[in-house]
């Protein structure tokens, strides 16, 4: 089939990597967000996927908005079979999703129907969910509710970040959406409505919600971490100012904490939940880089009964 692969950040490169690699599809052209400010110079930068792209000599299309004629009418010239997409980060609208006759199908990184949403892996392990997944879906209108082609599930490991876990999917999504091409090109797949039951939403991680609140217990803060890590990344005040939280893990054997206390020994840093202590292992002072815990706290010079938070 011919395709034109929509997605713009690096989680998305592997699966055009394999679109790439299969032999049985032409990708005719990459559809991906517009150029971004990065680095201290703030100058622009293509995204990941449009590197990858460019490197491979595919033509690059960066639209402003999906529903800008120019962009359209380039599709359009195009005829694409089917468009895959991965994270491409913008609506697509009804103009755009009739171009292609056999639509547009999206790899997401949740078993549908649960974890609609810009935020799946996140979400995930901030639940505490044991088992995730990929899932390729056809795009319609509503929120990630379009008839599933294909899934596959990954343990969610009890150390997992939300970085750790996305690349594993990544990596292996590839292998779905591909799959999912070749399936629908010789007619052996066909997509399957969603159920109406389980439906769960996951919005985007604000930094507010990134937010570390003391009196919530050691397992809630722990996923909070691990879910905002590595963005947008948990944090906390120290002292009035920002101190990102980089990695923690539960200590079930501290109890004697007050909520945001900290404790601290010569390799050791602890603070308090509202149930047991977590260990810090890492953090990021404000305007920083990320260090061992415990170095730290022998900088900064912690006091007893020193609080983390407001």
């Amino acid at each position: 089939m011919k395709l034109v692969f929509a997605g713009t950040p690096e989680v998305a490169v592997p699966a055009l990597d394999a679109l790439i690699a299969s032999g049985r599809h032409e990708v005719a052209a990459v559809v991906t967000r517009p150029d971004a400010p990065a680095g201290r110079g703030r100058r622009l930068v293509a995204s990941p996927v449009a590197q990858r792209a460019e490197e491979a000599g595919i033509e690059v299309l960066k639209p402003a908005r999906p529903r800008d004629e120019d962009f359209l009418a380039r599709l359009r010239e195009i005829a694409p079979d089917c468009c895959p997409v991965v994270a491409y980060g913008a609506l697509l609208p009804k103009a755009a999703l009739g171009i292609p006759a056999r639509g547009w199908v999206n790899l997401h990184f949740s078993l549908l129907p649960a974890w609609r949403g810009a935020a799946p892996v996140q979400h995930a392990v901030m639940a505490g969910d044991e088992v995730t997944g990929a899932s390729t879906f056809l795009i319609e209108e509503g929120l990630d509710s379009g008839p599933v082609y294909g899934v596959l599930t990954e343990e969610v490991r009890p150390t997992d970040t939300s970085g750790d876990l996305l690349t594993r999917l990544a990596f292996a999504g590839a292998g779905l959406l591909a799959a999912t091409m070749d399936g629908i090109e010789d007619g052996t797949l066909h997509a399957v409505e969603q159920p109406a039951d389980g439906v769960t939403l996951a919005p985007k991680i604000t930094v507010e919600d990134a937010e570390v609140q003391w009196s919530a217990p050691a397992l809630r803060v722990d996923r909070v971490v691990r879910g905002c890590t590595p963005a947008p990344g948990a944090w906390t005040l120290f002292r009035g100012e920002r101190l990102k939280l980089v990695q923690a893990t539960p200590a079930v054997d501290r109890s004697e904490l007050a909520p945001g206390e900290l404790s601290v020994g010569k390799n050791n840093v602890f603070a308090g939940t509202g149930s047991h202590a977590v260990e810090l292992l890492w953090v990021q002072p404000q305007g920083k880089k990320p260090m061992r815990a415990a170095d730290w706290a022998r900088g900064v010079r912690i006091v007893p009964g020193e609080l983390l938070g407001n």
